[in-house]
Order: structure tokens, then C-alpha cells, then sequence
């Protein structure tokens, strides 16, 4: 479906053909986005399809590469988010922006608190949030610290800031995430509200129904350019979905699929997992030798069910079988890897690596019995050990004695993946293992991942790219709301991108 042809005088917002790399990966490679004044349009697409950096550039928080952003007739492609708030521009982001010490009423007027003669008007501020609270249908103090509200009420804040900030302009990234059913009632009923006020919206959701159902117009992405927008009469989710997916098949074929399906008994059962307010009776098996995928959307619950297998998630309950035997949930890291559970987590700097160490003690981190005499480290033995584990991941050994920081975020990853061989892991749990690397590197990693199944292990995938899944996987199972909703067999009914994200829509 083509782009409307608008006149400039009728768009709240006109960005045209932006374009955005992160470390040679393309996050935006032409997108064009025009949103008419007073009406919701919404942004959608798989995931690192480059809708969230599109949004993200309007706001501000990111400068794009090349491109032209006009936001209600002022050039904003240079703009910072305070810029934008002076022109009447706010931003809801999926990474809340709370201040966990401030009370919720200080939250909700962060930026623009009224003051008289350098003091806050403490009454008039609590008259106004708890006046906001009444139109969000939310109950929350005013003096509760926002720290210890629940992740919905938080969203809910946020929301409540953006209206009280008077804006003409408001950006919302995924933000039904938390909300259960009746909190996104009142948030669609809000956004009619201020559409009659004249108030432009756009929106990102994975959620197809309620895009269908809230926007005046849609805005396909894939591969982080714009390919459709048309009123929302004009979709389905039928159209909707083939626009995103688009040819997306299977470039990636299966091969990196076992060649055909393991027969030996589970390694891993889990029966009704659930983490409060995000897992619901989650039950699955794995076997050793297989590489089982996971897949879903934001807000899915795929990362906590990694999270609680390997120990992170202290609010998990379930039953967990390993072999024949039946153990305790594991509450800490430490009792998951004695079970022989090993994570490759989702945030490699940030949860995986020790940034200011060399490779090779990133590497030999996970097991420096092996290179210690007395209780001292024997440097030569542990870069040996570094340099032989770092060979079967074509990790560049050259660079061993290197800040890890230095290194690609393809050797990262496979110096993680050095150190988790070194552990003899039963169960491997891979959290996004291919997110910021180039093509090269990521089917070295796809061929990694499969090398430890053939080895016999039990490899568990997450993936936001449905199309390695694809490749990879010889299950999937699909996560929607926190529930299992669909199970797909490589060798049965396919393991096909279609199948994964209508699954992943259909609750």
C-alpha cells in the first residue's frame, strides 16, 4: 500500500528517509513516516524492523545518520527531547523513566513542576496528580514512593506525566506492555479523548488488534524501512502481517537444524512455571541433543523464562526435572549451574562480561581451577586453556591479552561462548545471541549454538528474529501474555516465521 500524498500544512510530523546504523548494522535504511495532525497513527513491524529507532528519532533521543525531521513545522532532525518538549512534543519509551527515590507525584511533574517565587506548590501538584489518577482509573498516593510501584502503575505514571504536560505531540512505544486488560481500556479511551482535543499520537505495538482497532493510520516497517501506510480500514491482520514478514523466508533454510528429531528422553521438563505478574503456568521439555527455540514478542515473557531457569528470578515457582530427577527451583545462579544450567544472557556487557579484563580472563573466568596451583593462577596455563576453548569458536586468538571492550561484538560473543564451554553445561540457555552482530559472525554463532547440542546438550534459543529460529531450531515453542501458546515441530506442522508471529499475535 502506498504513502498518502499530504500538504505539509496538515502533518503534526514528516520524517523522510532516515537512515541509522549502530556499529555497521542498519537499524533504519530509508524510512519515511508522515502523521497527520489530531490522529493516532500507529507504527508496526516485527522486531528490529526499526520502528522503535524511528520513534526514537522523532523524540530525539537519537540523532539518525541522514534524513529530515519536521515536528509541528520546526526542523527537529538535530533536536534534543528538551527541544522537543518546548515545541509540544513528548515521548512515552518502553524503558520506563522513572525516578524510583521521588514520590509518584514528583515523578509525574519531572521537568515542569509549578513553582512560585523558587518554592513548589506542593498543594496544587497533589491536586493534580490526584486528579489524574481519577481520569487513568488508577489509585495511587501521591507520596508513594514510585520505587516500590508496580511495573503497570509505573506505566500508568508515565502515561499521566505526558498528559499533564499539556502536549500536542505524544509518542508511545509499546506501551500496553504491562497494562492488563482494563488499564489498556482506559488508555484507549484517554488517546479517543485527545484526539477529539486535537492531540496527535503515534504508537508502536506488536499488539495488531488494538493497532486495528485505536489508529486512524498504519505504518508498516521491515528491515528498517517504511514499506505501507494506509488508514487503518484499509488493513487487516492478514495484510498486516504479510506486509511485515514480506519475502522473509527462509534465506536461512535449516541449515543448522538437526537432521532429524532427537528420540532420547527429555534432559529438562518444566512444569507450571510462573513468575508473578509475568509467567502463567509455563510448562515445557527439551532433550539432549536439540535445540529448542523461543519465541514471542516484547513483553512476551521469553527473557524471565530464561531468567528463572538459570536461577535470576527469586519469585519463580514451578516444578523442574533434570534426567529422571526432580530438584528444587533454582534461587540463585550458583544451584543453577551446580544443576548444570549455564546462560548466555541477553546483555552481554552489561550482565556477561567483565569489560575491563582481558579475553583471556574472560574466558577462563568460568573455570580457573583448571589454571591454579595453591590457590595461584598460572597465567601461562590459563592462556593456553584460552587460546585451545577460543579455536573452536574461531575466536580471534591474537587478541587474547586485549581490554574485551576492544573486541567486536562478534568476537564478544564468542568469547562468552568460550567461557560457557568450559563449564560442560547440560542445558545451554541463549538469550538473543546474535543481537548487534553482523551477518558474518552471526552464522558462526547459529553453527556454535548447534555444535553444543551435537556435543549432547540441551540448547534453549531466544530469539527476536524468527527467521534464525528458523534456521536453527528443531522446536519452537511460542510465548505470548506469559503463557505458551503454540508449539512448532521443524519436522511436522514447520518451524516457519509466518507460523511463529501469527502464533505470537493470536492471544
Amino acid at each position: 500500500m502506498g504513502e498518502p500524498t499530504r500538504q505539509r500544512d496538515e502533518l503534526a510530523i514528516e520524517a523522510v528517509d532516515l537512515k541509522k546504523n549502530f556499529g555497521g548494522i542498519a537499524a533504519l535504511a530509508g524510512a519515511s513516516i508522515s502523521v497527520r495532525k489530531g490522529t493516532i497513527h500507529a507504527l508496526v513491524g516485527e522486531n528490529g524492523a526499526g520502528k522503535s529507532t524511528a520513534l526514537g528519532a522523532i523524540a530525539g533521543r537519537l540523532h539518525v545518520d541522514s534524513g529530515s525531521i519536521l515536528v509541528a513545522g520546526h526542523d527537529a532532525t538535530r533536536l534534543s527531547p528538551r527541544d522537543l518538549h518546548a515545541i509540544g512534543l513528548t515521548a512515552i519509551y518502553q524503558e520506563l523513566t522513572i525516578v524510583p527515590g521521588m514520590s509518584a507525584c514528583a515523578n509525574m511533574f519531572l521537568g515542569f513542576a509549578p513553582a512560585r517565587s523558587g518554592f513548589l506548590r506542593r498543594k496544587t501538584m497533589r491536586g493534580r496528580f490526584l486528579a489524574q489518577c481519577s481520569r487513568a482509573g488508577v489509585t495511587i498516593l501521591p507520596e508513594a514512593r514510585a520505587g516500590n510501584l508496580s511495573v503497570a502503575d509505573q506505566q500508568m505514571l508515565e502515561i499521566m506525566r505526558a498528559l499533564e504536560s499539556g502536549a500536542d505531540i505524544i509518542l508511545f512505544d509499546e506501551p500496553t506492555t504491562s497494562l492488563v486488560q482494563a488499564e489498556r481500556a482506559t488508555l484507549f479511551r484517554i488517546m479517543r479523548e485527545l484526539r477529539q482535543e486535537g492531540v496527535t499520537m503515534v504508537i508502536v505495538s506488536h499488539n495488531l488488534n488494538e493497532v486495528l482497532d485505536i489508529s486512524d493510520e498504519i505504518t508498516v516497517f521491515r528491515n528498517g524501512r517504511t514499506v505501507g501506510t494506509a488508514s487503518a480500514q484499509q488493513w487487516t491482520r492478514k495484510t498486516l502481517l504479510e506486509a511485515m514478514l514480506g519475502d522473509a523466508a527462509p534465506d536461512l533454510t535449516a541449515s543448522h537444524r538437526a537432521s532429524r528429531p532427537s528420540t532420547t528422553p527429555p534432559m529438562l521438563r518444566i512444569e507450571g512455571l510462573s513468575v508473578p505478574g509475568i509467567l502463567h503456568d509455563v510448562s515445557l521439555e527439551a532433550r539432549p541433543g536439540e535445540v529448542l527455540g523461543v519465541a514471542g514478542l516484547v513483553g512476551s515473557g521469553r527473557t524471565t523464562l530464561l531468567r528463572a531457569m538459570a536461577g535470576l528470578e527469586s519469585t519463580a515457582k514451578g516444578i523442574m526435572i533434570i534426567g529422571a530427577t526432580k530438584q528444587n527451583w533454582p534461587t540463585s545462579p550458583r544451584r543453577a549451574r551446580n544443576l548444570g544450567i549455564t546462560l548466555l544472557p541477553e546483555d552481554r556487557k552489561g550482565q556477561g562480561l567483565l569489560m575491563q579484563r582481558t579475553t583471556c580472563e574472560n574466558i577462563a573466568v568460568s573455570n580457573l581451577n583448571a589454571c591454579s596451583r595453591a590457590g595461584f593462577i598460572r597465567r601461562r596455563v590459563m592462556k593456553q586453556m584460552s587460546a585451545d576453548v577460543g579455536s573452536l569458536f574461531a575466536l580471534d586468538t591474537s587478541r587474547l591479552d586485549h581490554p574485551v571492550r576492544n573486541l567486536s561484538g562478534g568476537n564478544q560473543q564468542k568469547t562468552l561462548l568460550a567461557r560457557c564451554h568450559l563449564t560442560r553445561p547440560r542445558i545451554l540457555l541463549a538469550d538473543e545471541p546474535t543481537r548487534g552482530i553482523d551477518v558474518g559472525a552471526k552464522a558462526a554463532i547459529l553453527a556454535s549454538l548447534r555444535a553444543f547440542a551435537n556435543a549432547g546438550a540441551t540448547v534453549i534459543v531466544v530469539s527476536s528474529e524468527f527467521e534464525e529460529l528458523t534456521a536453527l531450531a528443531d522446536r519452537v515453542v511460542v510465548l505470548a501474555a506469559g503463557r505458551l501458546v503454540e508449539e512448532l515441530h521443524a519436522q511436522e506442522s514447520g518451524v516457519r516465521p509466518d507460523r511463529m508471529l501469527t502464533a505470537a499475535f493470536a492471544f
